[in-house]
Formats: structure tokens, sequence, C-alpha cells
């Protein structure tokens, strides 16, 4: 029997009695918790109410209002605040998923990549037939002024290694090749490290051989390291994507022989180096620290995938991978913006920036008048040189404000990108504008990049009819007819981490 129907005293009579005229309204379920309850005396579950009259009810009925809303903003304020505290952590949550679950900027790093290979790739071979006198031993910085600036600021260039012009010939080469592979996406990680390799074997070897441009590139060269910057556009995302069609049609995809093949042999070549005292640096600190952890990451990596029991290891890889991807990007944005803040605030400072006419004595100087008569057309507008010079101060102190706002940053970058392609053809400097142009697609929206992608590949294709060799797109591959066994097995399909 029920709590409710039971009336411990034994005295009431079970029948309900008779309601009369006066007596209260039973009290609602749940009153209790938004005021006090009126005062009367209860036995189990009946509650006898005091004697009341119909003034008393309604003098104390604005005070049980009052109680009963007071108790609900109280109860709405509690509320507001875990709302408050939920949110926050859902954000915070988001956040962290977002950085270590994903490498951001898959397209804005791959064009990156590109970018600056393909600016180094062109400046090697554009100075081939300068390369010894601007790095090789018939530049005017000689060995023996190299040697001792290399002694005192500890900077790594594989051209101390040797005094010759066989040995400049192989770094040289080596720069070369490696910008290519990079760019074309071939072994990313490890072009990335070789690239940055070469960038330093020259530029460290001559410093006072290059310009604004070169400073950027040797920058940017050393943060592509720490990016995976091969995850589109790159001959390694091929490779794996034929990989994973090969193996959803059923096919048996062997081992990677190469990647092995690779580290192996860098791996020689850097004991070699090692041993023969070429790396400056301790085991805990400088150059030979940074190669050798390069190179046990990349052994852990491959260990990882290929022989790991559990995806665990390779996921927790994948995290930190992640982390740092992100971060470096962000240092790339970062090294963007204080490029343009400081050049910016540095040609307000000087007192041609503040009269407009900056921009005229550039272009009547030789060494920066490849056309000069291009120039003349240019500087005989004074309006338009007022212009230009206030424009470039404007847009390089306003672009890192407006971050913030995608609409106006889209409309800056534009204008600075073509800012940089004038410079390259009015004043002669190419490479100084491909790197600028370089550094600054890492504001590209991803939807333009994906379009130019599209363009990319349609001009591919036209290209490949001309020169007739048309490539038929395959279509629908027709399914075989599936045994019971094999339809069992594709209702489930296959869930975990692939990479």
């Amino acid at each position: 029997m029920s709590d409710l129907g039971h009336d411990p005293t034994g005295d009431q009579d079970p029948r309900p009695a008779p309601k009369g005229d006066h007596d209260p309204e039973p009290t609602p379920p749940g009153d209790h918790d938004r005021g006090p309850a009126p005062t009367g005396a209860t036995t189990g579950a009946t509650t006898v109410a005091p004697t009341s009259t119909p003034d008393r009810d309604r003098a104390s009925s604005p005070d049980r209002e009052r109680t009963r809303a007071l108790g609900r903003e109280r109860l709405a304020g509690r509320i507001s605040r875990f709302d408050r505290k939920h949110r926050v952590d859902r954000t915070l949550a988001h956040a962290i998923t977002r950085v270590t679950g994903e490498a951001l900027g898959p397209y804005q790093s791959a064009v990156i990549r590109i970018g600056f290979a393909g600016t180094w790739l062109l400046f090697l071979l554009r100075e081939f037939p300068h390369r010894e006198e601007m790095y090789g031993p018939d530049g005017p910085w000689s060995w023996d002024l190299a040697q001792q600036l290399i002694a005192s600021n500890h900077a790594f260039t594989a051209l101390m290694w040797a005094d010759g012009q066989v040995w400049f010939g192989i770094v040289y080469a080596f720069a070369v090749l490696s910008s290519l592979l990079l760019m074309l996406g071939w072994r990313t990680r490890t072009m990335s490290v070789l690239f940055m390799v070469g960038v330093l074997s020259l530029q460290n070897r001559s410093i006072f051989m290059g310009d604004g441009g070169d400073n950027v590139i040797h920058l940017m060269a050393i943060y592509l390291v720490l990016t995976r910057c091969g995850r589109v556009w790159s001959l390694d995302e091929r490779r794996e994507r034929r990989a994973r069609d090969a193996r959803a049609r059923g096919e048996w995809v062997g081992p990677d022989r190469a990647g092995p093949a690779l580290w192996t042999v860098l791996g020689l070549v850097l004991a070699a180096a090692t041993l023969a005292g070429k790396i400056d640096g301790g085991f805990f600190g400088g150059w030979r620290t940074v190669y050798w952890g390069l190179w046990a990451v990349q052994g852990l990596w491959w260990l990882a995938g290929r022989y790991g029991r559990s995806v665990q290891p390779r996921i927790l890889l994948d995290v930190v991978a992640n982390l740092v991807h992100n971060a470096a990007l962000f240092v790339i944005m970062a090294e963007a913006c204080l490029i343009y803040a400081t050049a910016g605030w540095y040609k307000i400072q000087g007192s041609r920036w503040q009269d407009g006419t900056a921009v005229y004595y550039p272009l009547h100087l030789d060494y920066f008048s490849p056309w000069p008569a291009l120039s003349d057309l240019l500087s005989a507008s004074g309006a338009l040189m007022l212009l230009v010079t206030y424009g470039t101060v404007i847009v390089q102190v306003a672009f890192p404000f407006t971050l913030f706002n995608r609409r106006v940053k889209n409309v800056l970058l534009a204008a600075m990108m073509t800012e940089h392609a004038v410079i390259a053809v009015v004043l002669g400097l190419p490479f100084f504008s491909l790197a600028m142009i370089a550094a600054d697609a890492v504001f590209l929206p991803t939807s333009f990049l994906r379009r130019v992608g599209g363009w990319a590949a349609r001009a591919r294709g036209g290209l490949f009819s001309r020169l007739g060799r048309t490539r038929t797109l395959p279509g629908p591959r027709k399914e075989p007819p599936r045994s019971p066994e094999t339809a069992e097995e594709a209702e489930h399909p296959h869930v975990g981490f692939t990479a």
C-alpha cells in the first residue's frame, strides 16, 4: 500500500471530507521549490491548513508572488551562469580539437611551398652563369673571410666543408634539385630539410649578395621544415590517393621502398659529416642536434606507421605534427605582418615619404630602371607619384589590422600583390616580388585557391589534348557481382584511423 494513502494515526476517516466554502485550494505540486509553504500541521501525506480568511489570503498573496518571482530569478541566474560556462568550455574544446585534429591551411601551405621553392629555383637558374662570382671561389667574399664569419656567428653552410670548384658545383646542383623536388612535392618532409640546407649553404657563404627577398626565403626555408606542406598539390598526395584507390579496388599495394632508402642514405651522409666535424654544435644544441633530431623523427614516423601494433602511436605523432604545423603557419603569418608593419612605420619617418616623392627617385636610378621609357612615363605624373607613395604607406601600415575583416583584407591583399608585380616589372626586382607574393599567399582564401587549382587542372588537360596526349577519363566502374560473403563485408565499412 502506498505511503500516500496510509494514515499512521488510524484516527481519520479514510473517506474524503466534503469541501467547504472557506477551505483553501490544494497546493500545486512543486510550489515548495518556488517559495515557502504555508504554515500548518502535517500528518503523513495529508496537510491540515490553518484557519484563514479572505482578507488574510489577499494580504499574503503579493508576498507569495514576490517570493516566487525572486526564486525564479535566482534559478534563471544559476541556469544562465551554467550555460555561459558550458558555452565557454564547448568553444575551448572545439578550438583544441581543431588545432590538434587537423593541419590547418593545407592549400595555403602548399602555395607557400610552391612559391618559395619555385622562386629560389628560378633565381639559381638565372644566376647559373654567375654562380661562382656570387657564391663560389671567385666571389669577392673570399674563403678566409667566410671562414672567419662562420666561426663567429656559427651559421651553417656546406660550402665551407671544402674549398674548390668541384664541391661548389655539387652543392649548387644539390640546391637546384632539392628546390625542384620540393616544388613538385616529392617526399616533401625530406625535401623541405634538403631545401633548407641548400638555401643556408649558399646564402651564408656570401651574406652580402642578398636583398630583402633573399632574407624572406632564408626565413621561410626554415619554417617550411615544420609544416605539412605536401597535403595537397603534390606528388606525395597523388601517390597516396592512388594507393587508397588501389586498396578500395581490392588490389595489393606494396610497401614504400624509396622513402626508407632515402632515409638510410641521408643518415649515412649525416653520420660521415658528424664524424668529420663538419657540422657545428653538440648533441644537445646547434645544427648537429637539429639535423639528427629531424632524421630521428622521420624514422620514428615511418616505424610507427609500418610496424605499430595499434594506431595510438601514429595518432599521437599526428597530433604533435598538427600542432607544430599550425604553430609554424601562425609564425609565417606573423612574419608577413611584421614585414609590412615595420616597412610602413619606417616609411612614415622618412621625409621623402612624408612629402610624397619617395617613389620618384628609384625610377630614375639606372640600377632600378630596366625599362627607362616606362619609368619616365610613370614619373611624369606628379599626382600619380603622390598617390602611389601615400598608398604604399597606408596599405603596409593598415594591412595587419585588416586581418579581422575578411573583405577589407582581401582588397588590400590584392593591392599588395599588384604592387609587387609592378615592382617586378618597373624596378627590375622579379625575385624579391615573387618572394613577397609567396609570403602574401598565406592569407589567400581557400575557396579562391581551390578555383585556381581547378583552372590549372583544366589548363593542363587542354595542354595534353593539344600535344596529342589526350587522357580519356574513366567512366563509372562496374562492380563485379558480389557473393554473399563480399556483400556481407560491404555492409560494414572500415572505421578507424587511416594515414
